[in-house]
């Protein structure tokens, strides 16, 4: 792992106007992916996650706009380009995956035909050498008999393998950041192992750092080196992933730690969160996480805790000591 920052956000800020107000959906949310690494962004729906790969990618739906922050890659801000610019950067500097494949392939065209026409919009190939890097894209991601399969359509292929069609989409103009946002759950369980195996090995033959959106921490175990904990927009603990697994230091990741159940030995019951994450228009004073926490004090109610480290990771929790 080298020092180097790839990507860097800096206290981003995702607001939705409305008529009753602007609503905060991301609070304040920063980290770095380094070249090769994987951070794994994990949190109930509604968290901001989403919205958070989004707004990297330039890809928010409007109303929603990025309200404050900064978005550095390579050093270089993006979150300001134009559409036109951003455009640019998205496919060649990022790639992106999405939970269902089906929303990133066009239907009307051969899989060949997509993965050609990426790769000639960033980079400078003729039509037979883009071709030859396609079908060398598909065989790097586990698509059998690849020279043949270049010219079917989406609907010929089975979900895994349209997944694996879609990461060879993303990888096409050889971005060094791509944010993949539940890449995996719509899959079943083996071909998500296939799929985790296959991110991994990608990070490490091409120096690829990813952002792995997930609500699922089986995933962020198996495939994070860092693991960032998101709750009603902001980012609440942050760190190593087997720290954040095996020694959680905020109450909310305690009790996703805690609702995972373990094979390796017995575990009396899983751990329940009561209640649920806050709407945008409620988010509560204080902690935001304050209402459903078991060991809430006064001061969880009134003042916000800011990211604190604690060892190797950070915490945004009054009750931990720096």
């Amino acid at each position: 792992m080298t020092d180097f920052v790839l990507l860097e956000v800096r206290d981003l800020r995702v607001e939705f106007p409305t008529r009753r107000g602007v609503l905060t959906a991301v609070d304040g949310v920063s980290f770095t992916l380094a070249p090769g690494e994987v951070l794994g962004v994990v949190g109930e729906s509604g968290a901001g996650k989403s919205l958070t790969g989004a707004a990297i990618i330039g890809l928010l739906e409007p109303p929603g706009r990025i309200a404050g922050g900064q978005i550095l890659l390579g050093g270089e801000r993006i979150d300001n380009l134009s559409p036109e610019a951003m455009r640019k950067v998205r496919g060649r500097k990022i790639g992106a995956i999405f939970q269902d494949p089906l929303t990133s392939l066009n239907p009307l065209y051969t899989v060949g035909r997509q993965l050609v026409e990426t790769i000639q919009t960033h980079l400078d190939l003729s039509a037979e050498a883009a071709r030859n890097r396609a079908v060398q894209l598909l065989e790097e991601v586990g698509i059998p008999a690849a020279r043949e399969r270049i010219d079917h359509y989406p609907h010929q292929f089975s979900g895994g393998m349209r997944q694996r069609v879609v990461i060879a989409l993303a990888l096409a103009a050889e971005p060094r950041v791509i944010i993949a946002d539940e890449p995996t759950t719509a899959l079943d369980v083996s071909i998500q192992a296939q799929i985790i195996t296959l991110l991994k090995r990608l990070c490490r033959d091409h120096g690829t750092a990813v952002m792995l959106v997930t609500h699922d921490m089986g995933v962020i175990a198996e495939t994070a080196d860092r693991v960032a904990v998101m709750y009603a927009g902001r980012v609440v603990e942050i760190g190593p992933v087997a720290e954040v697994i095996h020694s959680p230091k905020h109450p909310y990741t305690i009790g996703l730690m805690g609702s995972i159940p373990e094979f390796d030995h017995e575990r009396e019951r899983l751990v329940q969160i009561d209640g649920a994450m806050p709407r945008l228009d409620a988010i509560p004073p204080g902690c935001a996480f304050h209402p459903r926490c078991t060991r809430v004090v006064e001061r969880c109610r009134e003042v916000r805790p800011e990211l604190v480290a604690v060892g190797t990771t950070q915490a945004a929790c009054w009750l931990v000591k720096g």
